[in-house]
């Protein structure tokens, strides 16, 4: 095992997994004509190497749609629950708001639980739209109805860019198998807290799973406290 400090393998992990995984373009947009590096669901609107997304309001409101509806599912379900809207020409606050309640339902059955998050929906687009174009703080968010702190820091980052940790599970599973403090994080610039959070999560689903984890496939595995 090679012994890095806790705060030093955060620098460790961005660096051997961009080298294995490359750039993830996330947040991924259904409008945009990018590409899909992880293959993960079908939408193209993946933009690696490129930090300047997103580039409007309506942008910034589908990425935190698809923060509220990917709760408790998977990305390819929130992906379908999106384009269902995207067909109605509901990716918008006042458009939602406008709509019959059993419309918006029905696109967005996909990502399950669509009573509850029509509910969480509808409360963030008022909210949205009071904010007028500003950037949120993040006890604002928490304050609304169905937002955690996963979600929270999801919107902050993705949408507003805003330099801070999303710790989901696959932040948290990597951290505690590697040793490293939650409570300790390092700062840094929103473009590599972007590429970290992506990395992570497809680390997650290729090698470091929950049960069987790869061990053996896995590029860090020098510094994991699990491994050894």
């Amino acid at each position: 095992m090679v012994l890095v400090q806790s705060l030093d393998k955060i620098d460790f992990i961005y660096n051997k997994l961009y080298k294995e995984y490359g750039p993830q373009g996330w947040w991924p947009l259904i409008n945009y004509k990018g590409i899909n590096p992880t293959k993960t669901g079908s939408v193209n609107g993946y933009h690696p190497g490129k930090y300047g997304f997103p580039k409007n309001e309506k942008e910034i409101f589908e990425i935190c749609l698809g923060a509220i509806l990917t709760q408790n599912t998977s990305w390819p379900n929130v992906e379908k629950a999106l384009i269902n809207l995207n067909k109605e020409k509901l990716l918008g606050p006042k458009k939602i708001l406008e709509s019959e309640e059993k419309i918006v339902k029905e696109c967005i059955r996909p990502a399950g639980y669509y009573n509850q998050k029509y509910k969480k929906i509808i409360i963030f687009c008022d909210f949205f739209i009071s904010l007028r174009g500003r950037t949120p703080k993040r006890k604002e968010l928490l304050n609304l109805w169905g937002i955690g702190d996963e979600t929270a820091d999801s919107i902050l980052l993705y949408a507003y860019r805003k330099p801070v940790w999303v710790m989901d599970t696959y932040t948290k599973r990597v951290f505690e198998r590697v040793g490293i403090n939650i409570e300790q994080k390092k700062k840094m610039k929103y473009e590599k807290m972007n590429e970290i959070h992506a990395l992570l999560v497809e680390h997650c689903k290729r090698i470091c799973l929950k049960k069987k984890p790869k061990c053996e496939d896995c590029k860090i595995k020098e510094i994991c406290l699990f491994y050894f």
